[in-house]
């Protein structure tokens, strides 16, 4: 798309805009560039592969609505305050941080800064294609003095390399113009304000305290370490220059300690083009040493390096190939929902295939909503997904789960409960919700993980996973549910006091989902003890433990209202008043936010 320029002060001239991204089969294109809504765009264009997530800020840095490089559990702990505490409430909560950004290349032409603020913006688009997996982009702009280039990058994660990003970004020259690019990797960059949407993340300032730093040539290395977590992390970038032939090129380099640079300088003539290709390497570690952190992110760049911008990119359609031929929808009379069902699976893949036994957050690795956090929507709503179409993902994402148990069993241990209570929200396995209702009784998190091995088991019959992970799952879930519900006087099976799916309608007695997920749970960890009666003997299980989970099972209660002719959500939810939708403004929603919690 190209409009004319503007007619307004140099200062004040906008990006043309579009409202919408384009209906496409197999990508999403976005034609113009509105800055009024430029923090959408950054979450729909963001890249990753469950290791290492870009937010879709623009490559020169600004303007931004929330810029984002994140980490799969690289987080940091904050207080978490109460007006009035309780007993077993969790005292530190977790927060996803925004690690050392490295998709940063600045353009300077004839000593004025790219900016799309700035100058005239002839023609702007953005692509993600869902087959390739890269982010292009495509802008043709005009200087305030009246240079024009065009630029073209194209970003990517790498699905095969776990550790690498990176970025390919050309500038040719309209007319003669001396071009300075500045690839940078920048850290504690400042984060805007939250807001006081809960659902929203917290702000810490300045997380990364500076451990070392290098250069060597293009190469840049920044290690830094999380203050009160500990975590270690490192980022190394290094750069490949070319350029039209007969141009002069200059390269030089800088470090500090949140920043590195390399500045490539190169006076272009008409028609000529300056091609910089980066590759940044991510890694991190709580237990790993400085040296070895080091390494790691070092041996990564130098596999990318061997392989090439283009081996990059071949292998990331051959991995999408093969995802593709297994996982693709087809919808057929509505473009718009095809688009829409491709893209989904796309986010659940790139955000899930290189997790490696670390968490889907309920956010992916796109931005740092809801602190980062993995709740059990991850296991009812997603695993589904990545058992039929990756499942090696979704097995990761269960070990996980089970390397977190000895922390599920305290948690119960804390809430004087048998078994494990797997946290409503965490990064690391320990529960970090300030919300009690939900941190405390929304235990239909543990039949929400023992249903995602149910689901694995059907899928795959994976019998190594079996006997390592789901039996043992299935078990301490079951236990816990056994000392949490009980028998009445004519032997049914309860559960009280505790809160469903529906969060903002906590802390009640036989909720209709919990209940017959616990039912669900129980009559599975009967069966797999059953199957694997050595993991059972080696777990503790007895007989009588079989048996009251069998009995539970069978008696489980779940409530009917005749009169009305459906299951109560829970027990007397249908005597309730019903809220008056129909005169409830527009602007009062969401709810929660705008009336008291009663």
């Amino acid at each position: 798309m190209t409009t004319q320029s503007l007619s307004l002060p140099t200062a004040t001239r906008k990006p043309i805009k579009r409202s919408a991204f384009e209906v496409e089969p197999w990508s999403v294109r976005e034609a113009g560039l509105d800055l009024d809504v430029l923090a959408r765009a950054e979450s729909v264009f963001a890249l990753s592969n469950g290791h290492v997530g870009l937010r879709g800020n623009l490559d020169e840095g600004e303007p931004y609505a929330l810029p984002g490089t994140y980490l799969n559990s690289v987080f940091e702990y904050r207080q978490l305050p109460y007006a009035e505490a309780g007993y077993g409430y969790p005292e530190s909560g977790q927060t996803i941080i925004n690690v050392t950004n490295g998709k940063i290349i600045r353009l300077l032409v004839d000593d004025e800064p790219f900016d799309v603020r700035y100058g005239s913006v002839i023609e702007h688009e953005r692509v993600l294609d869902l087959r390739s997996g890269v982010l292009t982009r495509d802008v043709h702009w005009r200087s305030p003095a009246g240079r024009a280039v065009r630029i073209r990058s194209t970003r990517l994660v790498s699905f095969t390399h776990r550790s690498i990003v990176a970025v390919q970004y050309e500038v040719t020259a309209d007319d003669g113009a001396r071009i300075v690019l500045q690839s940078e990797l920048v850290a504690n960059e400042e984060v805007p304000g939250a807001g006081n949407d809960p659902r929203s993340s917290a702000v810490l300032a300045q997380p990364l305290e500076a451990v070392e730093h290098d250069s060597m040539g293009t190469r840049l290395q920044l290690l830094h370490r999380t203050r009160r977590s500990s975590i270690g992390v490192a980022v190394a970038a290094d750069h490949v220059v070319e350029c039209t032939e007969g141009t002069s090129v200059s390269t030089a380099s800088e470090i500090r300690d949140d920043w590195g640079r390399v500045t490539v300088t190169a006076t272009l003539r008409p028609g000529d083009t300056l091609r910089l290709t980066k590759f940044v390497s991510y890694g991190w570690s709580s237990v790993r040493s400085r040296p070895a952190l080091r390494d790691q992110v070092a041996a990564g760049l130098t596999g990318a390096l061997h392989t090439g911008w283009k081996g990059l990119l071949d292998d990331q359609r051959e991995f999408l190939d093969r995802f593709w031929e297994g996982a693709d929808v087809t919808v057929e009379g509505d473009p718009a929902l095809q688009q829409a069902v491709r893209f989904a699976l796309f986010h659940v893949l790139q955000n899930s295939v290189r997790a490696e036994e670390r968490p889907i957050a309920a956010k992916g690795l796109t931005g740092p909503g809801y602190d980062g956090h993995c709740f059990w929507d991850t296991d009812t709503f997603v695993l589904p997904v990545l058992v039929h179409t990756w499942p090696e993902a979704a097995a990761d994402h269960l070990r996980w789960r089970h390397r977190t148990l000895d922390k599920a069993r305290e948690r119960a241990h804390t809430l004087h409960l048998a078994g494990a209570a797997f946290p409503w929200r965490t990064i690391n396995g320990e529960e970090c919700s300030g919300y009690w209702p939900a941190g405390t009784a929304a235990f239909h998190v543990n039949a929400d993980i023992a249903d995602a091995v149910i689901r694995y088991h059907d899928a795959t019959r994976d019998e190594d996973f079996d006997a390592e992970v789901g039996v043992e799952i299935l078990v301490e879930t079951a236990r816990l549910w056994r000392s949490l519900g009980h028998h009445d006087r004519r032997s049914a099976w309860h559960i009280a006091g505790v809160t469903g799916p529906d969060e903002y309608s906590a802390v009640a007695d036989d909720n209709t989902y919990t209940n017959l997920m616990a039912e669900r749970n129980l009559r599975a960890a009967v069966a797999a003890v059953a199957k694997h009666p050595e993991q059972a003997e080696a777990l503790g299980v007895t007989d009588d433990e079989v048996a009251a989970w069998q009995r539970a099972a069978d008696h489980v209660v779940v409530g009917y209202d005749e009169d009305l002719g459906v299951h109560e959500q829970s027990a007397g939810f249908t005597r309730h008043a019903v809220w008056d939708f129909r005169n409830t403004p527009a602007d009062a929603y969401p709810l929660l936010l705008h009336y008291p919690y009663f």
